[in-house]
């Protein structure tokens, strides 16, 4: 696990958003607990983006320490049931509903952002059109590799595009060109795109718009699409519940929004 890191860079409205933030953050510390905290935090990869921006200021306001394990939900459940300490989830809302089935969320589910499935190919490659089925079933069938998120990774993704190549009645004739990315920030679909591997790249926009080397070519057709919402949830388990609710609340305060639309994603709050 890592602690997030800040960045510098970033559009002139990006860095404004952030000075709001900073407001923000600082009025929310007042009401929290002085005492620095180390949240162990476990967090989807396609909202990764977002939190590098946007927890850095509260770390830094708050002498908090984020330890952050990014994967798809599907890798970091079993690790939670394998007794790794978690404080709080940010992933995809089907798993926090499970959770609170279970019992292991306190407080409820808080929806983060939404976001889809978009296509991608290398930088400066030809766009093909993928506006419709029709379209998007051409470019498949001529592209010579394409990459998608592997289902042993756990990814949410996985699953549907296989169904869409089903739909589309190509199944076989992508199969045998399949490039399977693993999962989490080492194991993208976007960088299969952005290395070569793979020659077009599906998978959810916000993690293709976090690779500068790829270019989003359009979002599956509409009667194609899967949209997930990603939320947020503090464990019963937590050892630091209060520094992970204030935390949320960073991630769900109105100045917050630029940050998520700008990384693909729509607020849901």
């Amino acid at each position: 696990m890592n602690s997030i890191r800040a960045s510098s860079s970033g559009p002139v409205s990006v860095r404004i958003v952030m000075r709001m933030l900073a407001m923000v953050i600082a009025l929310l510390a007042t009401t929290t607990a002085a005492r620095a905290a180390e949240i162990n935090a476990f967090v989807s990869t396609a909202i990764k983006a977002v939190t590098d921006v946007l927890l850095p200021p509260f770390e830094h306001a708050n002498g908090h320490v984020i330890r952050a394990s990014y994967a798809p939900s599907g890798a970091l459940l079993p690790r939670f049931e394998r007794g790794e300490p978690v404080d709080v989830f940010l992933t995809d809302s089907a798993a926090i509903d499970a959770l609170i089935r279970q019992g292991k969320i306190a407080g409820g589910r808080i929806d983060l952002a939404r976001t889809g499935v978009g296509i991608a190919v290398r930088k400066g490659a030809t766009r093909p059109d993928v506006s419709s089925p029709e379209a998007l079933r051409r470019a498949l069938m001529a592209a010579k590799s394409v990459g998608y998120a592997a289902p042993s990774g756990g990814s949410i993704t996985a699953a549907h595009i296989i169904g869409v190549f089903e739909r589309l009645g190509i199944a076989a004739e992508v199969a045998p060109k399949a490039r399977l990315a693993a999962g989490g920030p080492n194991g993208r679909v976007s960088v299969l795109v952005s290395s070569g591997q793979a020659e077009i790249g599906l998978q959810q926009v916000s993690e293709l718009m976090s690779n500068p080397e790829v270019e989003v070519i359009g979002m599956l057709p509409p009667e194609l699409q899967q949209t997930t919402i990603y939320s947020a949830g503090v464990t019963t388990s937590a050892r630091e519940a209060d520094a992970a609710r204030a935390m949320i609340k960073v991630l769900t305060a109105p100045s917050a929004a630029p940050v998520w639309k700008a990384k693909g994603l729509d607020p849901a709050w």
